[in-house]
């Protein structure tokens, strides 16, 4: 997207895998899982974290680099304040506890939001964890904590009209992108929302323009890698056109070849 490194998927076609190369995850029902099990809504958080380890894991054998996932909304303040406490202390000690390992094996973190609103030890921990991994390139992994799309969309615009305020004329989409929280990542092939619930709750609103969407009453706890090779083999059945016809699709697939 940004600098043409990656393609928009509104202005150019871009490249279609038979493994999505980005998919983006909202990790829904943790609590549910807990309720059913008679046991509290945090120890479905704490089972999530195992998910996500599981995953993570699933996306390396299967040749995705990037993996985005929806851990805390700027919404979700709103929730009961044990339960946020709760989730900000998980935050904490699963880094502590997993960025070794993730720089062991070759993964980039990165922490996408507003972190002004954390602790300050939270925020240091995060800023050495993505500092330590920041030359690794086997996978991407990026946690979006206290993020909104919306959110996202506004700070980009706002640094652009603080940088250049002479520009009355406006900026162009690959501008605003640059700015934006991701600009080193493909957009979303695929989005996963777990849980049953069937919307995208502000996450990545500009970046899942053209992202295939996956819902699975699976809730996020029970989500491993069977879970995840039925999400890829939805993908594997659409039809990406980017505002082509079927027939457009078609004849570009049979121009490239059968080597392409």
């Amino acid at each position: 997207m940004a600098g043409g490194r990656f393609k928009s998927s509104t202005r150019d076609i871009p490249e279609v895998t038979s493994v999505p190369r980005h998919i983006a995850v909202i990790m829904d029902g943790n609590g549910r899982w807990a309720r059913k099990r008679l046991m509290p809504r945090v120890a479905g958080h704490s089972r999530g974290v195992e998910a996500l380890r599981a995953v993570i894991r699933g996306c390396i054998e299967r040749g995705v680099e990037y993996l985005t996932v929806f851990a805390f909304s700027s919404e979700n303040w709103r929730r009961p304040a044990d339960e946020v406490s709760f989730l900000m202390q998980l935050f904490l000690k699963s880094l502590q506890k997993e960025v070794a390992r993730l720089h062991e094996n070759g993964i980039r973190f990165r922490v996408i939001g507003d972190l002004s609103r954390f602790d300050a030890q939270l925020v240091s921990i995060i800023r050495e964890a993505e500092s330590l991994t920041a030359a690794n390139t086997r996978f991407h992994l990026t946690v979006a904590a206290n993020y909104g799309g919306r959110w996202d969309i506004l700070t980009a615009m706002s640094r652009l009209m603080a940088r250049y305020p002479e520009r009355r004329d406006g900026f162009s989409e690959d501008e605003l992108a640059a700015e934006l929280s991701m600009p080193y990542a493909p957009e979303p092939d695929l989005f996963i929302r777990t849980g049953g619930e069937k919307r995208i709750s502000n996450f990545l609103l500009w970046q899942l323009a053209y992202t295939e969407l996956y819902f699975t009453d699976t809730l996020w706890p029970d989500f491993d890698a069977a879970a995840l090779d039925e999400a890829i083999r939805s993908y594997h059945g659409r039809e990406r056109r980017f505002g082509r016809t079927s027939e457009q699709l078609k004849a570009a697939v049979e121009a490239e070849g059968p080597n392409a």
